[in-house]
């Protein structure tokens, strides 16, 4: 179930009091369960919602929810924090990007969140990407960087200190990562 707390209606009511009579609000998931998942929040004019929408009623207008959307957003809740500024809208939704696999999970899939959820989107802001190429029966990570990272000078501190240490926090099993790598060549490397 999606919640939309009272600051939030609060604050789309004032929105839409500046649209057009009859506009409510509809909200989408775009690429969910992957890390460049987000949520769109858009004005909707009455009849422009999709027939499948799930119609939340806030009372001076309607929430619409896009059906394939619904599940991501199950335990979601959209929030207005008023600030010095105006204020700050939030939309916290748990599932929005997957859900971490249970610790029961296995040990590849585990990895593989880890460096989806957590790694990538950090690498990714140097123009850089990890993938996993194998978990060892030894549960040593064996790790193939691309981008930005193939060839970077740093990639022996980002692998042991920032890599290496989140996969051992976020899955105790792992014994070691190991860079599998040919930074001197590739099209574009580093240096």
């Amino acid at each position: 179930m999606l919640t939309v707390t009272p600051a939030a209606r609060d604050y789309f009511g004032k929105l839409l009091e500046q649209q057009p009579d009859d506009t409510h609000l509809r909200l989408r998931v775009i690429n969910p369960g992957t890390p460049s998942a987000d949520v769109e929040l858009t004005y909707c004019p009455d009849g422009q919602q999709d027939v499948d929408d799930l119609a939340i009623d806030c009372q001076s207008f309607v929430l619409y929810v896009e059906q394939t959307s619904a599940a991501t957003l199950d335990g979601a809740m959209i929030d207005f924090e008023s600030n010095s500024m105006g204020g700050e809208l939030n939309i916290r939704a748990p599932g929005l990007k997957g859900r971490q696999p249970p610790a029961d999970a296995p040990i590849e899939e585990r990895v593989s969140w880890v460096l989806d959820a957590r790694v990538n989107p950090m690498v990714a802001s140097h123009g850089g990407q990890v993938g996993l190429v194998e978990v060892t029966a030894d549960n040593d990570v064996v790790l193939r960087f691309g981008g930005g990272c193939q060839g970077c000078g740093m990639i022996d501190v980002t692998l042991k200190q920032g890599i290496e240490t989140t996969l051992r926090q976020e899955v105790p099993e792992v014994r070691e990562v190991i860079d599998a790598t040919d930074h001197a060549s590739g099209e574009n490397p580093y240096y």
